[in-house]
C-alpha cells in the first residue's frame, strides 16, 4: 500500500490519536499537527486516554450488565489493545464484534491484530461513516450479526469529524433506527465546554492540517440520545460515567473534552 494510498499528504483523526497514544502507525502530518495540538493543551493525551478507557468501561458494561452479545464500533480507529472485542469477549467469548472505519492504515492493520475467540467473531468493514447504508448493507456485517437480536452500537470519538449537526444526527439516527429494540448506543462526542480557550487552538491545528474538528455543547451531545432511554448518570464527562476511582482522583474536569453516555433503544 502506498503513501498516497494513505492520504499522507494531509492529517488524519485516527493516526493523530494513535501518535499522542505512542503508536507507530502514523506519518510527519499526523504528528506535526498533534504536537501542536499538545503545545496549546497538554491535556489532550489525558483527554485521549480517557476517552480509550471510557470505551473498555462501556463495552465491559454492555457486555456483563446488559448481556449483549453483539457490537457494532463504527470508527474503531488503528488498533490498540485491548481492543472492543478483547474486552467484551474476556467476559463472553461468544461475542461478536464489527469494525467500520474508511482509513486504509486501519484496514491493514485490523486485519491481521483483530483476531476473535474461537467461539465468537469480528469482522472489518471499509466504510465511511457517513454513508450508514454502506455498513447497514456490507456482506461482512450480515454474515456476523444477527439484527434481530439486541447490537451494541458504539461512536466512540468520532461524530466531531462531521461539521454539520443535522448531517451527524442522521448518520446516527439511521444505524439506531436499523437495531432491533432492546439494542443500545454508546458514545462519547467532544465538547469545547470545559477548556474552551486551548480547545479553540487544538480545533484551528486540526482545520489547518485538514481535518475536521467540531466541538458540540452538552445540549447538542444529548440530542443524539434522542428518542431513546438513557442509562443512568445519562450524558456526563466521559471519566464520570460509571468512573474507575482511581482515574477520577487523578483527573480534572478541564482536561476532558468529551461528553459520553450509553443508552437503550425501547
Amino acid at each position: 500500500m502506498s503513501e498516497r494510498d494513505l492520504h499522507t499528504d494531509r492529517a488524519h483523526g485516527a493516526r493523530i490519536y494513535d501518535y499522542i497514544l505512542g503508536g507507530k502507525d502514523n506519518y510527519a502530518m499526523d504528528r506535526a499537527v498533534a504536537e501542536a495540538s499538545l503545545e496549546v493543551w497538554p491535556a489532550l493525551r489525558v483527554h485521549m486516554r480517557a476517552n480509550r478507557t471510557f470505551m473498555h468501561r462501556v463495552g465491559r458494561y454492555l457486555a456483563a450488565e446488559c448481556g449483549i452479545r453483539q457490537f457494532l464500533d463504527i470508527g474503531t480507529g488503528i488498533p490498540t489493545q485491548p481492543n472492543l472485542h478483547e474486552v467484551v469477549q474476556a467476559i463472553e467469548p461468544a461475542s461478536r464484534v464489527v469494525y467500520a472505519d474508511n482509513d486504509p492504515i486501519v484496514l491493514a492493520h485490523a486485519r491481521a491484530l483483530m483476531r476473535s475467540t474461537p467461539e465468537g467473531a469480528t469482522t472489518y468493514i471499509n466504510a465511511d461513516m457517513r454513508d450508514p447504508s454502506g455498513i447497514l448493507g456490507a456482506p461482512e456485517l450480515a454474515e456476523t450479526l444477527d439484527l434481530s437480536e439486541p447490537v451494541a452500537l458504539l461512536v466512540i470519538a468520532m461524530v466531531h469529524f462531521i461539521e454539520d449537526d443535522d448531517e451527524a444526527l442522521r448518520v446516527v439516527r439511521e444505524v439506531v433506527d436499523a437495531l432491533p429494540s432492546g439494542s443500545y448506543f454508546a458514545a462519547s462526542i467532544a465538547t469545547g465546554d470545559f477548556a474552551p480557550e486551548p480547545l479553540a487552538r487544538v480545533q484551528a491545528q486540526y482545520r489547518a492540517h485538514g481535518e475536521t474538528l467540531t466541538f458540540r455543547t452538552k445540549a447538542q451531545a444529548e440530542r443524539f440520545f434522542d428518542g431513546l432511554e438513557l442509562v443512568e448518570p445519562g450524558v456526563v464527562q466521559i471519566h464520570k460515567w460509571h468512573p474507575d476511582p482511581n482515574e477520577l482522583r487523578t483527573i480534572d474536569d478541564a482536561d476532558i473534552a468529551l461528553y459520553g453516555g450509553i443508552a437503550r433503544k425501547p
